[in-house]
């Protein structure tokens, strides 16, 4: 009877930004580990470049607690790969997918996108415009997708409105002004002082400077305000609105560790049925259609990424800092 052992294939590895427990940009390092697999609906997509977002950071902090209850894991993150945004090239395809083929560039929503390869959803993705770089793409698909959204789906923007965009400069901010203007509205966007030459070559009809200006005076009023990331009470956002006129709300970095800005955003169509002004809270969906609804926008120039910087992936810590000392112009960008 002989011996024989049975050697198995050995699964292919990667490099990869991973996080074993919450907390602050430490917890990213580096490791090698096995490719992920993908199922029948999935795409294994060759990363090229990944976008790095403020939501990237509440899932690396676990905060606010309430996301944990919400399925991204207790003690620990689910998912030890970090990354969201990714833009990459199609290297294969689940039995079910019917809208991508190898070689395919794509870029979308991968949860592990920090990494040389990312398991995607096909309905997450979208080909990438040919015009735009890989990073450029890469930090697209939230952040833009969240500022269609909250301006069209959810605030109902037409031509001839004025927007109020509240976080003009950052990652959702940049495009939302934008897409406001392709849609047709006069547009004022509020940052700090360093940030407005950003945001007015967006196309901004007028900015308005938050460390010296107080947007909520009541001496401007506004159709549709965007609230992004914000922590104005809504008694003040009120009071820059016209009589029925339309807050949205896209998140807010206030109300502790517990609930985060999420309590804001729930108290805000409750007040909404007793006032004459629409309060809403956006829940922002992810699915291919509004990358597909952008793709003319960026094939055309119309919308572009504001690129601040891109960092390695061996760096992805670092860029994580930089984004926690809120100096960041736009987006930020890793490269693979």
């Amino acid at each position: 009877m002989s011996n024989t052992t049975v050697t198995r294939p050995a699964r292919m590895t990667m490099h990869a930004i991973v996080q074993n427990r919450y907390g602050t940009s430490e917890v990213l390092h580096p490791a090698q580990i096995e490719r992920p697999d993908i199922g029948a609906d999935e795409v294994l997509v060759q990363v090229r470049a990944a976008g790095l977002s403020r939501g990237t950071w509440h899932l690396m902090t676990g905060k606010p607690y309430l996301m944990r209850l919400m399925g991204f894991g207790l003690r620990r993150p689910k998912n030890p790969v970090a990354g969201q945004d990714v833009a990459g090239v199609v290297a294969a395809v689940g039995p079910g997918v019917s809208r991508f083929q190898p070689g395919d560039e794509v870029f979308g929503i991968a949860a592990g996108s920090f990494a040389e390869y990312a398991a995607a959803k096909q309905d997450k993705l979208a080909h990438k415009p040919a015009n735009l770089t890989f990073q450029q793409a890469a930090v697209v698909p939230i952040s833009a997708s969240t500022a269609l959204q909250g301006l069209r789906d959810a605030g109902h923007v037409e031509a001839g409105q004025k927007v109020l965009v509240v976080g003009a400069s950052g990652g959702v901010g940049t495009y939302a002004v934008q897409i406001a203007k392709i849609l047709g509205a006069e547009v004022t966007g509020v940052a700090s002082t360093s940030k407005l030459d950003l945001v007015t070559s967006l196309g901004a009809d007028d900015v308005i400077d938050y460390t010296r200006e107080d947007f909520a005076d009541g001496a401007r009023r506004y159709d549709l305000i965007l609230d992004i990331g914000g922590n104005t009470s809504l008694p003040r956002l009120r009071r820059a609105l016209t009589p029925g006129g339309t807050v949205v709300i896209v998140g807010g970095e206030e109300g502790g560790n517990l609930t985060g800005g999420f309590g804001r955003s729930v108290r805000a169509p409750l007040l909404s049925m007793f006032v004459g002004q629409r309060l809403a809270m956006l829940v922002s969906k992810e699915h291919h259609s509004y990358l597909d609804d952008l793709n003319p926008w960026l094939a055309s120039g119309h919308v572009t990424s504001a690129v601040e910087r891109s960092y390695p992936l061996s760096e992805t810590a670092a860029a994580m800092r930089h984004l926690e000392s809120g100096a960041v112009r736009g987006k930020i960008a890793i490269t693979i």
